[in-house]
């Protein structure tokens, strides 16, 4: 396994009121690689997801005990600013929800939110982030245009350009591709793939074919412990767990 994991997570649990939601999971997640997280509904995937940015925070009643380091800090530490963290952790969900201002608008929201008030700058963070999110060739003419009136697909591009544009270390995706048509999911795969050269990318995902082409390591979780881990392709066919074994050919109660 990688010796200087990007993220490491070390006996996490998180509890929703009397309900433990995860138990005790400890993984590495290396840095520049695709994880992606696996398993039927309700058993913990994005919970776990959630977790890495504190985004469980929101809820009522929610307590998380165990440690969670990126890049050797504990982001459950009382001195961690969370406002800071969700900017170095990015997060994209199953649904797009760009903001109701033009495509540039929604890039250079984040930015402006950090000062920078430059005009020139913010053009530049906002053609580098589009590019990256492989949206830039198709709207570069109509930056003025309102976010919602792109299709759906572009619409999730758009929010992978927001998240990038504040320059985080971690991309994390719920089920991002879900609501999609088969040509917009495919254009997503592609652009998991290449930003993994620049992001570390945590995604969930309930489609195993996905998971299989996009990530390079798999999770497989069930009822909230995390039961096996390891590079995707000897997950896909020579995974030590039967319960993996039989989650993935699809012989799973």
């Amino acid at each position: 396994m990688d010796h200087n994991p990007k993220i490491l997570t070390r006996g996490l649990s998180v509890y929703y009121g009397q309900k433990q939601a995860l138990r005790e999971i400890s993984m590495d997640v290396p840095r520049n690689r695709v994880t992606a997280l696996i398993g039927p509904s309700g058993c913990g995937k994005s919970t776990y997801l959630r977790s890495l940015n504190r985004m469980n925070d929101l809820i009522d009643n929610v307590r998380t005990t165990g440690s969670v380091e990126i890049d050797g800090l504990n982001i459950y530490d009382r001195a961690v600013d969370v406002v800071e963290l969700r900017k170095r952790v990015g997060m994209i969900f199953q649904k797009s929800n760009p903001f109701p201002k033009s495509i540039f608008d929604n890039v250079a929201y984040g930015p402006r939110i950090n000062g920078v008030g430059d005009r020139r700058r913010l053009e530049e963070i906002v053609e580098k982030s589009l590019k990256r999110a492989a949206l830039w060739d198709e709207i570069k003419d109509d930056l003025r245009k309102s976010g919602l009136a792109l299709s759906g697909g572009q619409q999730q591009r758009l929010c992978i350009a927001r998240a990038l544009a504040v320059d985080p270390g971690v991309l994390l995706m719920d089920e991002p591709a879900s609501a999609l048509d088969p040509i917009a999911t495919a254009k997503i795969e592609e652009l998991i793939y290449e930003l993994k050269q620049n992001y570390t990318i945590v995604i969930v995902t309930h489609n195993m074919q996905q998971a299989a082409r996009v990530s390079d390591l798999t999770a497989f979780f069930y009822i909230g412990e995390l039961v096996e881990m390891g590079e995707t392709k000897k997950m896909f066919t020579t995974p030590e767990k039967k319960q993996t074994e039989e989650y993935i050919t699809g012989r799973f109660g």
